[in-house]
């Protein structure tokens, strides 16, 4: 039987509209990979092979009827369980969510299926979806396939771990602080966060967010390639109105100069010499492609990071607190602790003066890519830490948030940011983060496919011990 689960999504979406291989038969070894696999992960941790099997078959027979299939025609996707998907429990890796069953589908998993993608299973998050690790009192712990002694990102550690695996071919996350961006990073993949606006989302079984989450908080895809982002990023971009945010914009924008911004140590940041090896590789790889790279420093990321972390503990603080109490996570509990520490209560005042700022930096960062269209940072400051090393100590806390920079800044403005994976150290991922103007993906992806094409391409593995 044909190893489906090694291809890319773009090999698997032809050879289904094709009917070199049915979408039955790429799901019956998506399902076999994830039993072979996951196992030693704890990534997916709810599946329902039946349910995959129908909706394989449902594609089968839309193309034995001469009908489109969708551009993700039998592709087989994961889906964090932090977002709804109808009949299934939208747990946020909580306890006191396990029952609370989704009764429609969030927009991001309504496009995936318009789009023709088979909905494997569910990817874990710590609870609350709270750090850059992967760890729940209701799912459990998920490893790294690459190394089980680093972190696998989080907070969407599942998805990435699952994606890098070869457990779908494409993983659903979502990232208000790094949750797309670190995880490609620890895992060995890429990912991307989108512009604010770009993939609609929405989930039918909470409130509605507090502003914090709604200006920056995103869903996007994980994958292998450069290829199945852009992919999967077009599907999970289409129209859906139970999104105000939502924006109709264009695919592709204005022709740009192929001119990059180098910045290995963003406002102090304490990059280490492996990540700058990796910056000063991605560089050369730019160039070589006919890009012109000039090291510069970015403009302002810290006091971003500072109103970001505000406007987000502003909302939790409003309705967190009692949950945390009510699930008694300990992870959860130390991290919001440690992160209140950092980030006293605001006053209506500072709250306002946060968003005023918001526009500001949007601003400059705006004028930024008029000159530079595209930036090369860090994703973090050092290789993926030490996994559970978050919750040793306060102070080890303290350090992997300054390590974190360039991931909690970001958000603030709603700008688009892709990590790359470059290759390795030793048996631990390291690579770059590309940053854009609004709406310029399609920068992003230029970039990316020029590095990635210099580069050792990331094939799905198996988990190490």
């Amino acid at each position: 039987m044909t190893t489906f689960w090694r291809l890319p999504a773009t090999e698997i979406a032809t050879l289904v509209r094709t009917r070199q291989a049915s979408a039955t038969e790429v799901a019956k070894d998506a399902l076999a990979r994830l039993d072979a696999v996951n196992p030693a992960l704890n990534a997916v941790v709810d599946h329902r092979p039946a349910d995959v099997l129908a909706q394989a078959a449902a594609i089968d027979a839309v193309i034995a009827r001469g009908e489109n299939p969708g551009p993700m025609a039998g592709v087989p996707v994961t889906i964090k369980v932090n977002v709804d998907q109808e009949g299934y429990a939208t747990t946020n890796g909580l306890r006191i969510q396990k029952d609370l069953i989704a009764k429609q589908d969030n927009p991001v998993v309504a496009n995936f299926r318009k789009a023709g993608a088979v909905l494997l299973g569910r990817t874990n998050t710590p609870a609350f979806s709270l750090r850059w690790f992967c760890r729940n009192s209701l799912h459990g712990h998920t490893k790294n396939p690459r190394d089980p002694s680093i972190t696998p990102g989080g907070s969407s550690g599942g998805a990435a771990a699952a994606t890098a695996a070869g457990i779908g071919a494409v993983g659903h996350g979502t990232d208000i602080g790094g949750s797309i961006r670190y995880p490609a990073y620890a895992c060995g993949i890429h990912g991307l966060r989108p512009t604010l606006g770009r993939i609609p989302v929405w989930n039918a079984s909470g409130a509605e967010r507090a502003i914090g989450g709604q200006i920056m908080a995103v869903s996007g895809p994980l994958a292998r390639t450069i290829g199945d982002l852009r992919l999967s990023f077009a599907a999970m971009s289409q129209r859906d109105i139970r999104d105000p945010w939502w924006v109709d914009a264009p695919a592709e924008g204005p022709p740009a100069p192929k001119r990059a911004a180098l910045s290995v140590r963003p406002e102090g940041m304490p990059t280490t010499p492996e990540v700058e090896a990796a910056l000063r590789d991605a560089a050369r790889r730019l160039e070589a492609a006919g890009w012109t790279v000039e090291e510069v420093d970015v403009p302002p990321l810290r006091e971003p990071a500072a109103i970001q972390a505000m406007l987000w503990l502003a909302e939790s603080r409003r309705g967190l607190n009692a949950a945390l109490h009510q699930e008694g996570d300990a992870d959860a509990t130390f991290i919001f602790t440690a992160m209140e520490e950092l980030c006293p209560t605001p006053d209506l005042n500072a709250f306002q003066d946060g968003l005023q700022k918001r526009a500001h930096f949007v601003r400059v960062w705006m004028q930024f890519f008029e000159k530079y269209p595209v930036a090369i940072t860090p994703v973090s400051a050092e290789l993926p830490f030490r996994d559970q090393s978050d919750v040793e100590s306060t102070e080890s806390f303290r350090r992997i948030m300054e390590a974190q920079l360039t991931q909690v800044g970001l958000p603030l403005m709603g700008l688009p940011g892709l990590v790359v994976t470059t290759g390795l150290v030793g048996r631990v991922p390291v690579g770059v983060q590309l940053l854009a103007g609004r709406y310029r993906e399609d920068l992003l992806f230029t970039a990316a496919e020029a590095i990635e094409a210099a580069g050792t391409p990331a094939s799905p593995i198996d988990p190490q011990a």
